[in-house]
């Protein structure tokens, strides 16, 4: 692994921002096989058009895994020593988990990704849209979802070595160096 590259760096941004095509150059300069964890589901026309941009834009080499829900498990078969993991994105990931029948399992989720962050070998690689920058939200939903993801992106910020937040294309070192 590139001794310059933080073995876990958390990235945020809005909608749009250059989140993960900064978080895709980070995965390139570690030199070290990268899979790609994806979170989206293709479950309609829009949503399947920017997969399959962010599916051109990727190196051929790159592993993909496509999972909305399971992330932690994943995990836990992927990570390698010499190996990084980009996983895109986690705002997807709890969209999923919050849609679940199951009330508890994006709290249970939550707690299994902090906890097992840790231990994982290699670099990772999160990408998660920053959540907290505008009103609150209508619905309890809603709300539910920005209080789970901004304790989230707290918590995240705490265990990793470096966080960034990509505005307008630009990559603002919050923690570490990149």
């Amino acid at each position: 692994m590139n001794a310059e590259l933080p073995r876990r760096h958390l990235i945020l941004g809005g909608v749009r921002s250059g989140k993960s095509a900064y978080a895709e150059e980070l995965a390139r300069r570690s030199g070290l096989p990268v899979t790609y964890l994806a979170t989206a589901r293709a479950e309609d026309e829009e949503m399947r058009a920017r997969i399959h941009h962010h599916q051109r834009t990727r190196p051929a080499q790159w592993r993909t895994i496509e999972e909305p829900m399971a992330v932690v498990d994943c995990l836990e078969h992927l990570a390698q020593p010499h190996q990084c993991i980009l996983l895109d994105c986690l705002t997807l990931w709890m969209t999923h988990l919050l849609l679940d029948s199951d009330a508890g399992r994006s709290h249970r989720e939550a707690q299994r990704l902090l906890e097992r962050l840790p231990h994982w070998p290699g670099c990772l690689i999160l990408v998660s849209n920053e959540t907290g920058m505008g009103i609150t939200p209508l619905g309890e939903l809603t709300r539910r979802f920005g209080d789970e993801m901004g304790r989230l992106h707290q918590a995240l910020a705490h265990a990793c070595d470096a966080v960034t937040l990509v505005v307008a294309g630009l990559p603002l070192n919050l923690k570490g160096t990149p």
